[in-house]
């Protein structure tokens, strides 16, 4: 279990790394030249590729869960990261969130780039067709997922597709957004096509094709989201048909299935469980560190501290949204499971609310940056929801559909009440709860078209203290880190309200 984890160890030590400014070439040409000279090298580089998904959970609550309504995240003294982005602040160009982002995005498709053009020139010496088409489709999945995440981002990003040293990178500007879905479309039809339906427990981890089916159905869904008037991620392509063949392919697989008990879900006993369709895989106790941040990355210190825990770097509270918290109905299990309210350290109790959803008190490390449990990026019950948006967006598919399967979520809170005629708003506030604390608030505001809507109402009323910006639709990708701005005049144009 978790033998990737291992891999990757090995890999990374082989293939090191660097993250100066602008540098899409952070392999060694030496060390590349001469590495692949064995199957096991492939495999070794492939693994490699994942090591960059480290920090992606972390990411995802930064830029997604801070960014929405899902927390109130205003300074509680001091100036943290955080802030500009919950806050939408104009001058977050330099914010290490929003940089980190970029370069190891960047830095995950280097070593795709490094490992797909190795199979082209010395591919022959891997004898098996299979595990060679294999290597070849997790490659390219990788790279369309880091390529993925930075047009969600940032829109507009340079496409490149082979290794690039830092001199040909000076001379690449960001392409137009179609042209970067282009390439991530066909990557990920690619390792639809070339993957394996699952794997032996040994190589748990790694991506199958129903997680490339599932991360292509999520891309044909956001470019089918509104444009905004921007070069978002959004294109207006209305392929929600496309989206849904992919769903209903992964349904009808029969290699997932709707756990009965949600916080089974995340238990760090039950890992690689049926809902499980693609995750970030950590595992504790190895030198170096390889296990995970995010787990208590909204959770503060001093909680960890009344609990007779080391603190986890957590520092202050980043406050789940008041709104959030009163919209769950009485019995919705979902958010006890998910939200902390109340603990008192050194005399003082803090009431509000923060989320604790991967924190089990009986399996806190001493070391912070060594949490085992996984970070799900895309299971099972969100296939479902997803399936039944394409309905709501007018593809094959009844209203019967839609309300059977947001009803089946809610019965599963422990909500007795059913609904009917289910609204893509009321989905999307169904998933808002469901997915609490799991990244993909603000993706789904964004996709549904409600950000500019929900956004600014949603600021009217929690922003009690004057901290936030208003909204305006340019905040709804990130500026261009101010880094790769200033490495060569006039290559990339900053984005609009920055």
């Amino acid at each position: 279990m978790k033998k990737i984890i291992y891999f990757i160890i090995i890999s990374v030590a082989v293939l090191s790394s660097c993250s100066d400014d602008l540098d899409l070439k952070p392999i060694s040409s030496a060390t590349t030249e001469t590495f692949y000279q064995s199957t096991n090298d492939f495999i070794q580089g492939v693994n490699a590729i994942y090591n960059d998904l480290r920090a992606y959970p972390d990411r995802q609550l930064n830029l997604s869960e801070t960014r929405s309504d899902n927390l109130y995240a205003v300074s509680d003294g001091g100036v943290r990261d955080w802030e500009g982005i919950n806050s939408f602040h104009k001058t977050i160009a330099s914010n290490t969130y929003i940089s980190e982002a970029w370069l190891t995005d960047f830095n995950g498709i280097y070593r795709a780039n490094v490992v797909l053009d190795k199979l082209a020139t010395n591919g022959d010496i891997i004898t098996n067709e299979t595990l060679r088409n294999r290597l070849e489709g997790e490659a390219r999945f990788l790279r369309a997922f880091y390529y993925f995440d930075l047009v969600r981002w940032f829109g507009k990003v340079p496409v490149i597709d082979t290794p690039t040293s830092v001199s040909e990178a000076l001379n690449i500007p960001r392409a137009d957004v179609s042209e970067v879905y282009n390439l991530i479309i066909s990557d990920l039809q690619f390792a639809a096509d070339k993957l394996p339906a699952s794997y032996s427990s040994s190589d748990l981890g790694r991506a199958t094709k129903y997680a490339a089916q599932g991360i292509l159905a999520l891309v044909y869904m956001t470019r089918s989201g509104a444009t905004y008037d921007i070069n978002g991620p959004g294109l207006n392509s209305n392929e929600w048909s496309q989206a849904l063949t992919l769903l209903n392919s992964i349904i009808s697989s029969g290699k997932y299935s709707f756990l009965p008990d949600y916080s089974s879900i995340f238990s760090y006993s039950n890992e690689n469980n049926a809902e499980v369709i693609f995750d970030v895989q950590y595992v504790t106790g190895l030198s170096p560190v390889m296990g995970g941040t995010f787990a208590p990355l909204l959770v503060p210190d001093d909680y960890f501290k009344s609990q007779g825990k080391a603190v986890q770097g957590g520092l202050t509270i980043r406050p789940v949204s008041d709104i959030l918290v009163d919209s769950y109905e009485t019995g919705d299990v979902r958010k006890d499971f998910s939200i902390k309210q109340g603990f008192t350290y050194n005399g003082v109790t803090e009431d509000r609310p923060f989320f604790d959803k991967y924190v089990d008190l009986n399996y806190v490390p001493t070391n912070r940056l060594d949490w085992a449990i996984n970070f799900i990026v895309l299971r099972y019950t969100d296939v479902l929801m997803m399936k039944a948006e394409c309905i709501l967006h007018g593809v094959s598919g009844t209203q019967t559909e839609v309300d059977a399967i947001v009803n089946q979520v809610r019965q599963r809170a422990g909500l007795t009440t059913t609904v009917s005629n289910v609204t893509l708003e009321q989905l999307m506030t169904e998933r808002q709860k469901e997915f609490a604390a799991e990244g993909s608030r603000w993706h789904d505001l964004v996709r549904s078209g409600l950000v500019t809507t929900v956004m600014p109402d949603w600021i009217e009323k929690i922003d009690v203290q004057g901290q936030i910006q208003s909204f305006q639709a340019n905040y709804i990708i990130y500026p261009i880190p101010q880094s790769e701005i200033d490495v060569k005049d006039g290559l990339y144009e900053q984005n609009p309200g920055y």
